[in-house]
């Protein structure tokens, strides 16, 4: 998150609770200095009118003592004044002073350092702690929009050391506790601001994304066009066109007014078809493959109950997506959910296609479970990883959480679209119950796999827009944007997931995306924190209806306008590396630590382990082999800097990792796409090639210096 520029806010050993000026306090601070300017400039008239001449000296000195006295009162005055804005927290544009809650004396129980006194502000955006007598200075600042829940602890009753405060459950996984004294009564007024401003929308007011007023050099709501990346798929074709049915949000209040559908599909079809469809979610066109002209599409489940009915219309639909891919005689249907899952569902009216019904398909089930099972799954692995690491049962934690084989079952299908459409030419059709939590997962995967522009920095904004944003997946109820209502069996972490599949296949293919993981975990970040309109809502309905593009700022806004910190500096494009196919196994999914782990503690070893020389004779034939080609084992990204003069690696089963390029080499699917010390060996060459050119510069530079010199010492000199 882009932060305004840091504030001093300074130390303080007072323990009474102040609260912030109002607007009146501040007007009524400003008449009392102009009306100690204008006593000041009449006393200093009055001694000049009134006195007589021969007491106008002395008058005048003791005018001029007063003046003095009053001048360096209204002084100190003002450097109090600016002494307390100084102790404010840093704010943003849109966050407002006036509402700006400050309780003074109040201790951070951090579960690592122990408890830091310090200042706790509360604003209409975040929570902004700093300490008052730590060195070096720690300071934290947590947007409001990551608070799920908000509980007093103690009462007024408890007794012992920091047994009085608040606790705040986060979003991101972290609880932070804070101890308040009972005797400035500070408590009641943090939680009251807290309450209010961590949820707007239970209290009547705006998010603060409508607040924000911040500004970029970059317009992020201009990275996706519809009509352009349809274009830039080749739309329209024979087989396929766009079509406006939808413009008006009637066909489906839940997809975007722009829709790609068969060609051969007239408005009265496809009306017929959202009919049949879970909350006329049609079978709409993601991807469409540029030579096999083999298609992703996405809808979601048929309405078939109980009695197992049919729609020909529906089946017709599905025959024109098959027969608009020459190369394939049939078309797999993808459904996310399990078997059982499916069938339970048509007890509600829902279901799955009968292959009865649609010979021309093939169905199959990919097991992936549903929002609340996922919830579960996050709750548990949140409670490994904050805030105290069992060393001893951390694998077997990780194993109970189930996280990483949901990751795994994800990835899997999604590996399993995209072979279906690259390896076998087949157009795939996938969804779930509703089309907008797996499905989306499932479609965004197969197609960040298959299409390198997806891999790019814009290209995966876009993909966000479009397989996200645009098609309706219901942000504001998984995440609970503004709500208070922090059991919502709604919330879930889906978005979360797809996120974390991306890292897992950036992981495997380090070199093959432009982006970073410190742009992933932005993503994250900023998909709770309000701060910018991207997330915000369930559907472009709502979008357009709340005027979020002309009302707030695109996070696609901030990244843009500072890339350089997202940029992956591996990145690059191997013709073998078109098309991704991850390995979808447990030996090969990780525990994104540096996301989940990121706001622990370090197990250090207490001294570094030395490395051991070898047997001189048994050594020296190595080294001289691998010295004379230091190009094939140079590590073009190293560097010297002090602070990496000593090493410490964490000793702790969660950092470990087994090592799969040494004992999984001979697994053919373990291998790299693209070997790493290929694209090093490049990189040391242009790094040669770019000191060389410096070099030469620099000569040049100075032997153009050293002409300028010579000839201005032979040139003669004019009296």
């Amino acid at each position: 998150m882009e932060k305004a520029k840091s504030v001093d806010i300074g130390s303080s050993n007072h323990t009474q609770c102040h609260k912030p000026a109002s607007s009146d306090s501040l007007n009524g601070s400003e008449s009392k200095s102009s009306s100690l300017n204008s006593k000041l400039g009449q006393r200093s008239l009055g001694s000049h009118s009134s006195h007589s001449p021969s007491k106008s000296l002395c008058s005048s000195s003791s005018t001029s003592t007063e003046n003095m006295q009053m001048a360096q009162e209204l002084k100190m005055k003002e450097a109090s004044k600016a002494q307390k804005t100084s102790q404010d927290p840093p704010l943003l544009p849109g966050e407002q002073p006036h509402v700006v809650q400050k309780a003074r004396d109040v201790t951070y129980l951090c579960p690592f350092q122990g408890p830091i006194r310090g200042c706790l502000f509360v604003t209409n955006y975040k929570l902004y702690f700093r300490s008052v007598d730590k060195e070096p200075k720690f300071s934290m600042e947590v947007p409001l929009g990551v608070v799920s829940r908000i509980e007093k602890v103690g009462y007024a009753s408890s007794r012992g050391e920091n047994s009085y405060g608040i606790e705040l459950f986060c979003k991101d996984l972290r609880n932070l506790k804070f101890a308040h004294k009972q005797e400035n009564h500070s408590r009641r007024d943090i939680f009251d601001k807290l309450q209010k401003f961590a949820f707007p929308l239970s209290n009547s007011l705006p998010l603060f994304a409508f607040e924000y007023t911040g500004s970029y050099a970059s317009n992020g709501w201009t990275v996706y066009d519809p009509v352009a990346e349809y274009r830039r798929m080749g739309l329209p074709t024979e087989s396929w066109k766009t079509t406006n049915i939808n413009e008006s949000y009637r066909l489906c209040d839940t997809y975007p007014a722009i829709l790609a559908v068969p060609a051969a599909a007239d408005n009265n079809l496809l009306e017929a078809v959202a009919s049949f469809r879970s909350r006329g979610r049609i079978p709409v066109l993601c991807w469409i493959h540029p030579e096999s002209q083999a298609t992703i599409t996405r809808c979601s489940q048929p309405l078939v109950g109980v009695s197992g009915k049919r729609c020909t219309e529906d089946e017709n639909y599905l025959q024109m997506i098959m027969d608009a891919n020459a190369q394939s005689h049939k078309v797999y249907i993808m459904d996310a959910r399990p078997n059982v899952n499916a069938v339970a569902n048509k007890a509600k009216g829902g279901g799955y296609e009968s292959e009865d019904a649609y010979r021309m398909a093939e169905l199959v089930f990919l097991d992936i479970h549903n929002i609340h099972v996922m919830r579960e799954s996050l709750r548990k692995l949140k409670e490994i990883c904050f805030p105290v690491i069992d060393e001893a049962r951390w694998l077997s934690n990780i194993e109970s959480t189930h996280w990483l084989e949901h990751l795994r079952g994800i990835l899997a299908g999604a590996v399993r679209i995209a072979d279906r459409v690259e390896g076998g030419k087949f157009s795939v059709v996938v969804h779930c119950s509703d089309g907008w939590d797996r499905t989306a997962q499932l479609t965004s995967l197969a197609m960040l796999m298959l299409d390198p522009y997806y891999r790019t920095i814009k290209g995966y904004e876009v993909l966000i827009e479009k397989e996200w944003i645009s098609f309706g997946h219901k942000f504001a109820q998984r995440i609970g944007h503004g709500d208070d209502k922090h059991s919502d069996a709604d919330r879930s972490p889906v978005f979360l997931q797809f996120i974390d599949c991306t890292w897992q296949i950036m992981n495997q293919f380090k070199n093959a995306f432009e982006f970073n993981e410190h742009f992933l975990i932005t993503v994250l970040d900023h998909l709770y924190s309000c701060l910018f309109g991207t997330f915000l809502c369930n559907s472009e309905q709502q979008r357009v209806k709340e005027g979020v593009r002309e009302q707030t700022q695109s996070l696609w806004s901030m990244i843009n306008s500072n890339l350089e910190s997202y940029t992956n500096p591996m990145y690059t494009t191997y013709p073998q590396q078109h098309v991704l196919f991850p390995v979808a196994s447990l030996r090969r999914i990780q525990l994104w630590k540096g996301y989940y782990c990121r706001f622990g503690t370090f197990l250090c070893n207490s001294e570094q382990q030395r490395v051991k020389e070898g047997v001189r004779e048994q050594t020296q034939s190595l080294w001289s082999m691998i010295n004379s080609n230091l190009e094939s084992y140079t590590n073009p990204m190293y560097t010297t800097y002090p602070q990496q003069h000593v090493l410490f690696p964490v000793a702790s089963l969660r950092r470990i990792q087994l090592w799969k390029g040494y004992y999984c080499r001979w697994n053919p699917r373990m291998r790299h796409q693209e070997p790493l010390h290929v694209r090093s060996r490049e990189l040391l060459q242009l790094r040669a090639q770019l000191h060389k050119q410096l070099e030469d510069l620099c000569k040049e530079q100075e032997a153009k210096s050293s002409v300028r010199t010579q000839a201005r010492v032979s040139s003669p000199i004019t009296v």
